[in-house]
């Protein structure tokens, strides 16, 4: 008797709505319709004892009949310009998003695809609650739920998106980043990415529309709470969703979102104002990656075969913990290119120094990680960061121009022609003088980092540690780590001191001493690479000291800490633990520079004063007058041929 009940006022209200009224219909009955829906959805909500009966629930379906007959009904005026309306007719809708029954919640995202379809033209106000009803989808209510939700934003994104009013953009966000979030279909996240991709596409392409519609539809209340401009805020919405998918448990998800979040930020940052930068430093990518950083430290680096399944995977990605490298690598790696890309625009935030110094940590940080992939690809974001040229008047790579003010709005106070001249060029002085300081602060502290990780990374392991437990720093990561000194150098070379140089000294002669491991002893290749360039006379004796320090090593191999390395050429194969790099080449070369340093610098006062020649002789006298039978094996045989040849 129910059931029969409401599908006959269903059926009355039906053929009440589609028929034509002169005058037209009266708004009473449309409060009556909208009650009639309530009524239906508290009754659908409502706990039975019995459950619900299986026929009550084709009155919901009737129910949503008369949502789609309302929508459909010609109205004056019309349905679109009526925002009480559209939320009489919407509202039961999303009222039922509210009930846990899974056919019930299926049938609704059913009518929600229909009235897309069929009316997807007319929801000017109704877009929040359409997009309610489908953000409501949670994880619990099975993958079929999400599959019927997911269809319909589909829908919204790639039909409706251009008419949908730029006050719900916003909504429209959220949602993606909702069903990106979900943990039942990974295709479903992956697409929702993609769709933020798109998203942001058409915010780019619809910039001016959208940010003139924004302000005009601000309050100044809501405009002084927000603290940026609507279309910075609605950026900044986007960039905050991409970042919390960067940490999903899901590799794929992380590695996909953060791709997107770092291009967004490349191809669109140059449409936000100066001040909105602020926030997307420390509201986006530092707390990117802090959250990065630790959900790394804390993963498992244990196989998990279940999580696996029978998928297979590449042993450097079998662990949760080498799977949170990747993401590291690709969060540091993103935000260095954006403080490189954007620098123009960063560097007069008022905090940028305290920014620059932060990223600085997070390198150095990640540089010392006991993970290769980490600790190399730190240094990658390092040299990134230093190939920035002061003097370059670039433009962000979208085509918009700096948005530091040109010298010439500088207000001056001179009469005369010859007094304004005067007063630009002090102001120019002043400015250029703060500039250069406010550089050498910030190359200073990078210096700093660049000192710490050659000295940590270096350091020779204590005695106490076992053989198979000793960190030692691979090739790659020492030949990074030393590649990074000279862009470095051509920003630090105007106070670069001889302290200076005894601190580099010493990170160079412990990265020589660095072992290889036993197994790639078969790929060291000899080689010699020239280099040089000129520095103050204070120098000189120092390098001087260096180099025949690396003479020496090719004669007596160096130790490194208490590691038991054999000498190159001693053993084939891995049949040792670890093997001493071929200083041969390296040691020859040294020689040369020597000799060739010696010849263009032997008039200097600081060469004479330190008694340069009268080393350089006593200590090549040492090494070819001893016995050679003490050198370590007959490795250091060229490197005294060499130098019998050069000297005698």
């Amino acid at each position: 008797m129910r059931c029969w009940g409401a599908e006959a006022v269903t059926s009355l209200v039906r053929a009440a709505l589609s028929h034509t009224y002169h005058p037209p219909l009266h708004t009473d009955l449309v409060s009556s319709y909208h009650n009639m829906l309530s009524l239906v959805s508290a009754a659908l909500s409502h706990s039975y004892h019995p459950p619900l009966h299986t026929d009550l629930v084709r009155s919901y379906h009737n129910m949503l009949s008369l949502v789609r007959a309302a929508l459909s009904h010609t109205y004056h005026p019309p349905l679109h310009t009526d925002l009480k309306l559209q939320s009489m007719i919407l509202g039961p809708l999303q009222e039922l998003s509210m009930i846990s029954q899974p056919d019930i919640r299926q049938r609704q995202l059913e009518c929600v695809l229909q009235v897309l379809h069929s009316n997807g033209d007319k929801l000017v106000h109704g877009w929040p609650l359409i997009l309610g009803v489908i953000g409501a989808v949670t994880v619990d209510q099975g993958e079929k739920l999400i599959q019927t939700g997911f269809q319909s934003l589909q829908l919204v994104v790639t039909d409706f998106l251009p008419i949908i009013p730029c006050k719900y953009l916003q909504d429209c966000v959220e949602v993606i980043a909702k069903f990106g979030l979900q943990d039942h279909e990974l295709n479903i996240s992956l697409t929702s990415i993609g769709l933020l991709w798109n998203v942001s596409d058409f915010f780019y392409q619809n910039r001016d529309k959208i940010r003139q519609e924004l302000d005009k539809e601000m309050t100044k209340e809501e405009r002084q709470k927000l603290d940026m401009p609507a279309f910075d805020a609605l950026w900044m919405c986007l960039f905050i969703r991409l970042g919390h998918l960067c940490v999903d448990q899901r590799p794929a998800v992380r590695k996909s979102a953060g791709q997107t979040l770092f291009s967004t930020i490349s191809a669109h940052g140059g449409l936000l104002h100066q001040d909105s930068w602020k926030k997307v430093l420390w509201q986006v990518l530092f707390p990117l990656l802090e959250n990065v950083q630790k959900l790394s430290s804390t993963a498992s680096n244990v196989k998990d075969e279940k999580a696996l399944g029978n998928i297979l995977v590449h042993h450097s990605r079998d662990t949760a913990q080498k799977q949170w490298a990747e993401t590291r690598v690709l969060s540091l790696a993103g935000v260095a290119r954006t403080f490189n890309l954007k620098r123009k625009i960063l560097q007069p935030i008022g905090d940028f120094p305290r920014a620059w110094s932060l990223l600085l940590e997070y390198i150095e940080s990640s540089a010392l990680c006991l993970n290769a992939e980490v600790s190399l690809a730190a240094l990658k974001s390092f040299q990134e960061i230093l190939q920035i040229s002061n003097d370059s008047k670039e433009k962000t790579e979208d085509g918009l121009p700096s948005m530091t003010p040109p010298n010439e709005e500088v207000m001056l106070r001179y009469d005369s022609s010859k007094g304004q001249g005067q007063g630009k060029n002090v102001i120019e002085s002043n400015k250029s003088d703060m500039d250069t300081e406010f550089e050498s602060s910030l190359w200073s502290a990078a210096w700093k980092v660049w000192l710490n990780i050659g000295t940590n990374a270096t350091k020779p392991p204590d005695n106490s540690q076992k053989s198979d437990n000793v960190y030692v720093p691979s090739q790659p990561f020492l030949t990074a780590l030393i590649q990074t000194f000279p862009p470095l150098f051509e920003h630090i070379k105007t106070r670069f001191v001889a302290a200076d140089l005894q601190k580099l000294s010493t990170v160079l002669k412990r990265a020589l001493c660095v072992p290889v491991h036993g197994d790639a002893s078969p790929f060291i290749i000899p080689s010699a690479v020239q280099s040089g360039s000129d520095t103050m006379q204070s120098m000189y004796p120092h390098i001087f000291e260096q180099l025949l320090i690396y003479i020496e090593y090719g004669v007596r191999v160096p130790k490194y800490g208490h590691l038991d390395a054999k000498a190159f050429g001693s053993v084939k194969g891995p049949q040792v633990d670890w093997v001493t790099m071929n200083f041969v080449p390296f040691s020859e070369k040294s020689i040369e520079l020597v000799v060739d340093l010696y010849r263009s610098t032997a008039k200097h006062q600081s060469v004479i004063q330190n008694h340069v020649l009268q080393n350089i002789i006593q200590r090549v006298h040492e090494e070819v007058t001893s016995n050679t039978d003490t050198a370590q094996e007959d490795a250091g045989q060229p490197v005294l041929q060499h130098l019998r040849h050069r000297y005698y």
